[in-house]
């Protein structure tokens, strides 16, 4: 994995805190999956809770998606697949998927250049995984 900065890791977890929001319900289990990408990135658990709270407070103060994805945008493609991957675990983590959600996939991944193809792929792994 690729060594990203804490300002990065705590725009990305907007997002993905912003997905897990779309459907009006922030469940603890949207969080831990939210929290366990954190901990990829940074292993000690009293900096990946700071982050989480810092990502909590970025996504309530910000409406912008754009502000969200120019950071994925310009990474490799290994990071644009984790951060799908993980907005599909959250999205699916409550074993459905509604229009608003679906949308939200497809506007991420036309503004970070992620192909559906592959979202679609990573989607599917991962229901048949569940």
């Amino acid at each position: 994995m690729n060594k990203i900065e804490e300002k990065q890791i705590t725009g990305i977890a907007a997002l993905l805190i912003h997905a897990a929001k779309i459907d009006e319900i922030y469940s603890d289990k949207e969080k831990k999956i939210i929290l366990n990408f954190i901990k990829k990135y940074f292993d000690d658990n009293s900096m990946s809770q700071k982050i989480m709270g810092d990502a909590e407070k970025l996504e309530k103060n910000s409406n912008q998606l754009l502000n969200y994805t120019k950071i994925i945008k310009d990474s490799p493609l290994e990071t644009k697949s984790d951060v799908i991957e993980q907005l599909w675990k959250i999205l699916i983590s409550d074993n459905k998927v509604d229009l608003y959600e679906s949308n939200l996939m497809r506007r991420i991944c036309g503004l970070i250049y992620f192909s559906d193809k592959e979202c679609g792929e990573i989607k599917m792994r991962l229901i048949k995984s569940k």
